[in-house]
């Protein structure tokens, strides 16, 4: 039996979006703006966004245990994932943003993806012991982490033994949400190869959430305005961009109307 809302889940969820913030906001001053210290600070960053982007994928695999409807948050997502790429889209129609901020398939359309296909396969997925499901999924993601065409094009452990993905894979527009085909230009790419198997680690992690087998500690709030945030994060993802755009664009406007 669960013993209520695991507050350690909202306050991680809340920091890794929090920082994602913080990325986001550096590679709009920085690379948009031209503003150096902010590219110093995204490039800095960028090689441990992975590590954030998995927990928060890990953590939304765990939810799935705990959701009343799993079919209505997965349709709900993907919904503000097209409404997400409608309105980028408008965006770079209108020249407000480059081609390359363009969404195509992002972690929006990743995380829909996942619950909808954890919600069709959940019963035969049930029959995995959650020990092996865990083992199984984390030994897919290693072994797919270099597929997507952006990571190397290959399947294994670098240095140990690399099979490529075929040449004619490439060809198959449809393939790209797998990361099977050439990144077009956009932003905010997660395929669903690895990023499925982290999903469904956490989706076997949450077996032991769901029983109430956590450890006590985690249900109690220690940071609460992480905790607050952490609840609303896909408010704070839909908004983040467009306010920390105007935001820039008015104090560049301002500062070129003062100088």
């Amino acid at each position: 039996m669960a013993r209520g809302r695991i507050r350690f889940l909202d306050e991680l969820r809340g920091l890794c979006i929090t920082l994602m913030v913080f990325y986001h906001a550096f590679y709009v001053i920085g690379y948009l703006f031209d503003v150096a210290f902010a590219r110093t600070l995204f490039d800095f960053f960028t090689p441990i966004q992975p590590f954030f982007a998995g927990l928060f994928v890990l953590i939304c695999g765990i939810s799935c245990q705990l959701s009343h409807s799993n079919l209505k948050r997965g349709l709900f997502l993907a919904g503000a994932a097209a409404l997400l790429s409608l309105v980028m889209w408008c965006a770079v129609f209108w020249g407000m943003l480059d081609r390359s901020s363009y969404v195509w398939f992002g972690v929006l359309h990743c995380l829909a993806t996942c619950i909808l296909l954890y919600t069709l396969f959940r019963p035969t997925l049930q029959l995995i012991p959650p020990w092996l499901g865990i083992v199984i999924n984390a030994v897919l993601f290693l072994l797919c982490w270099h597929v997507p065409f952006d990571s190397g094009g290959y399947f294994g452990i670098d240095g140990v033994f690399e099979w490529y993905v075929p040449i004619t894979a490439p060809n198959t527009p449809w393939l790209y949400p797998l990361g099977l085909c050439p990144v077009y230009n956009a932003s905010d790419y997660f395929p669903l190869i690895p990023w499925f198997f982290c999903f469904l680690m956490g989706s076997y992690i949450g077996v032991w959430a769901k029983k109430g087998k956590f450890p006590k500690t985690l249900y109690r709030s220690r940071v609460p305005f992480l905790a607050t945030v952490g609840r609303h994060t896909l408010w704070v993802y839909l908004l983040h961009q467009p306010i920390i755009y105007g935001l820039c664009f008015a104090i560049d406007s301002l500062i070129t109307a003062l100088f």
